[in-house]
């Protein structure tokens, strides 16, 4: 027997009827286009200063000659590497790493001291971010002609405006492009293959690789690689402390904020020094509100600083409302600006963080330059010949065969001798002095023997003394260790 269903209660029928009609909610919200307001002051000209400094280094540097060849050049088909007048080889690689430790205590140091300031100032994103923008804004204008170009519909200003832009833009793109392998590839070769149209494949990816990375991260993602992307900003907080120098909104001055005319006594009317022109959201690369508190957005750039500065001398109030400054100067009330701010960070110096960092950068580094200073001019690799391990030759003799590869890390010719040592009688075979060509490897073949019965069967260590000689004078040595088989 079937029967009909239970009815529902209206109350329960209505409730299902609205959840059915009421819209999805989204958990992701669509990414706001930011614009920038171009901004003068003293942290804008700090940021400059670097954007030229490290410009002129990195595009500099492939077209400056040391010698015979290009300054900095990392040969990687040859696996040479040049820096000014040291010449590397890939067993020299212990060098990066020494360089990537400093990097890093450099940069937890500064970060303990200061803040971002890497991330502000000199850090690759935000320097070709501040370029890109600075082309934006002397095609289409600040930040209102900006916002009134994209909301006005198609038409031939819009059109050539934009086009002009984006043609700047993947110009400087390629060239970066191009100076990045100009790095690997001698700078004026690379120069000559491009006009004969030789450049091989490999040159040509890289160039348009780098430049399209340039051109995306710079032109149009920006604030997001800073939010999303970089791992620094992640870790940042766990390198702050009360001491550390950060942009700092001071809210027991500006509170509460709030409109307010030029003559008016804004303290009697119970306002704070902050007039509520938001140009410090206006101006930041990130488009955060630096009065919500510090947030890891916040790249520590000081264009908020330079914006609000400018506001407090319109409008005849004391500077330092935005600032850099400590939560320790912030909370003592002292620091009310950015000199009573340093003072704070430089009283804390002494902090065992900062001690610590301190050290281990100046023993690294101390490390770092004394292994380079006491370098030996060349290096020596010893191969045995596998396909003759051990053989009597004539006179009764054992005799092992090696390979040795020479590398002159010099860029003058040198001059080597071979010596042999470990064992009773031991002499290497045509034995001649063995000149190199400057930042140049070669193998060499040795024919080593010894009198047959001089030892036991079995593996016998020997060493191979290498010299570098001048004009009868030795000037470095080097030994490797080896194995002369004796058979059974």
């Amino acid at each position: 027997m079937t029967g009909s269903p239970p009815p529902v209660p209206e109350s329960k029928q209505a409730v299902s009827s609205e959840q059915v009609a009421s819209p999805m909610v989204s958990l992701y919200a669509a990414q706001k286009k930011i614009y920038p307001r171009s901004i003068q002051g003293q942290f804008t000209n700090w940021r400059w200063i670097f954007v030229w400094l490290t410009q002129i280094i990195f595009y500099g540097l492939p077209w400056l000659e040391w010698g015979q060849r290009q300054a900095v050049l990392f040969d990687l088909e040859a696996r040479r590497f040049y820096i000014f007048g040291l010449v590397l080889y890939p067993q020299d690689f212990i060098y990066l790493t020494g360089i990537l430790v400093i990097c890093a205590l450099a940069l937890f140091l500064f970060t303990a001291i200061a803040g971002r300031l890497w991330c502000g100032y000199a850090c690759p994103q935000t320097v070709y971010s501040e370029i890109f923008l600075w082309i934006e804004y002397k095609v289409e204008g600040d930040r209102s002609a900006r916002l009134r170009l994209d909301g006005a519909g198609i038409d031939s200003a819009k059109i050539g405006k934009k086009s002009l832009k984006q043609f700047i833009w993947i110009a400087f793109s390629i060239w970066t492009g191009f100076t990045f392998v100009a790095y690997f590839t001698p700078a004026r070769e690379l120069i000559g293959s491009f006009i004969q149209v030789q450049m091989s494949a490999w040159e040509l990816f890289w160039v348009f690789f780098y430049g399209f990375m340039t051109y995306g991260n710079a032109g149009y993602m920006r604030e997001q690689i800073c939010k999303y992307m970089c791992p620094y900003a992640r870790f940042q907080s766990a390198m702050y402390d009360k001491d550390t120098l950060v942009v700092a909104y001071d809210a027991v001055r500006g509170e509460p904020r709030g409109p307010r005319s030029k003559s008016v006594d804004f303290k009697a009317k119970g306002l704070g020094s902050c007039i509520d022109c938001a140009l410090c959201v206006q101006v930041c690369p990130t488009g955060i509100d630096i009065r919500k508190g510090l947030q890891y957005e916040c790249i520590g750039c000081g264009a908020c600083v330079d914006a609000c500065d400018t506001v407090m001398d319109k409008v005849g109030y004391p500077r330092g409302l935005v600032r850099y400054a400590t939560q320790s100067s912030m909370e003592t009330a002292s620091g009310s600006a950015i000199t009573g701010a340093w003072h704070q960070v430089r009283a804390s110096l002494m902090r065992p963080r900062i001690l610590v960092y301190s050290g281990l950068l100046a023993v690294v580094t101390l490390a770092m330059f004394v292994s380079i200073a006491l370098r030996s001019p060349f290096k020596v690799d010893v191969v045995r010949d596998r396909a003759t391990l051990s053989r009597i030759v004539e006179g009764g003799k054992l005799e092992n065969v090696y390979r040795l590869q020479i590398m002159n890390a010099t860029e003058q010719i040198q001059h080597y001798k071979i010596q042999a040592h470990g064992l009773n009688g031991l002499t290497i075979e045509d034995n001649q002095p063995i000149a190199i060509e400057s930042a140049q490897s070669r193998w060499v073949p040795l024919r080593v023997r010894v009198p047959y019965g001089v030892a036991q069967p079995g593996s016998v260590p020997i060493v191979f003394e290498i010299q570098s000689v001048a004009a009868g004078q030795v000037i470095a040595s080097v030994s490797e260790k080896s194995v002369f088989l004796v058979p059974r």
